[in-house]
């Protein structure tokens, strides 16, 4: 067994370096060319998931403390998309303590769950679905004093339907550019190719930028990045993440603000705001086993 474990950490280490000296992607000269023309981004960081309701070493606590103090910038700004009657995330008191926390802190809390657990919204018929937004609504305004409008359903599964729903309740839906992919845990917790990883998809999401096809706000283009709260990984290397993405903007020749990171809750509200999904024909229909798949190795 220790065998197997010294061969697993070794083949770890050895993608992990192979990730970091990944080249940097080119781009096109008229691609470069457009880019110059556009503003310079910021990255808008979410979590999933959380809170943690762990009393050992709490991953949501030690994210919370990472971004208030990090060697690239102070007191960043997050949206928080909680589990607000899961047991062991909002639904515990440990959990609504942590909630509690991140409002004061300046955070966004937004809505992910309101079901005990992780809950398909497509899966729940009419009048589940409308409780259970309820309760979540109720749940967030009771500890920030008012509902909350941002939403990312569990596995980011929605339809005409839920999407119709969401606006009822004032909700409006946010996915993503850029994710960690660090929602399901296969085999060991760790991310060998972070950085290839993100080096890859911030090259993608350059060619919409280069495009235009980015909104901007107050000066930036805000570019949407997703973790997970409860993975226990991403809470010991967050400030690791921090720093891979500006070394991915750098690789990809994308420019970056002079703050990086959104640190104003104002601010914040209002870039998520503009990145949120106005048309519900933007939901991925995927059946069954098929849409669990897809979405389950992010969420």
């Amino acid at each position: 067994m220790k065998q197997l474990v010294k061969v697993l950490s070794a083949f770890a280490i050895a993608v992990g370096l192979l990730g970091c000296i990944a080249s940097p992607i080119e781009m096109t000269p008229q691609t470069e060319q457009r880019l110059r023309a556009q503003p310079p981004i910021r990255f808008l960081l979410t979590f999933d998931d959380g809170p943690s309701a762990s009393s050992w070493w709490n991953p949501t606590v030690t994210v919370l403390d990472s971004l208030a103090r990090n060697p690239l910038q102070a007191d960043i700004k997050a949206v928080f998309f909680v589990q607000t009657r899961a047991s062991r995330a909002g639904g515990s008191e440990l959990g609504r303590e942590i909630m509690r926390r991140e409002q004061a802190e300046g955070h966004i809390l937004g809505l992910h769950t309101a079901t005990p657990g992780h809950s398909n919204h497509r899966a729940l018929d009419a009048e589940e679905l409308e409780q259970s937004l309820s309760n979540g609504s109720a749940d967030i305004a009771a500890i920030t004093g008012v509902p909350p409008t941002l939403l990312r359903p569990p596995f980011w599964s929605y339809d005409k339907r839920t999407f119709a729903a969401y606006q009822r309740h004032g909700l409006h839906l946010l996915l993503t550019d850029l994710s960690a992919n660090d929602g399901k845990i296969w085999g060991f917790n760790a991310s060998p190719r972070r950085r290839a990883h993100m080096l890859r998809q911030l090259s993608e999401i350059r060619e919409r930028i280069a495009q235009g096809e980015l909104p901007t706000v107050d000066g930036v283009i805000p570019v949407v990045v997703t973790f997970h709260d409860l993975n226990r990984y991403t809470a010991r290397h967050t400030r690791e993440y921090l720093q891979i993405l500006l070394d991915s903007a750098g690789a990809t020749g994308v420019k970056v603000a002079q703050k990086p990171f959104y640190d104003d809750t104002a601010a914040l509200q209002w870039a998520a705001m503009a990145r949120t999904v106005q048309d519900s024909s933007q939901a991925v229909k995927l059946p069954g086993i098929w849409n669990w798949l897809w979405n389950g190795n992010d969420h």
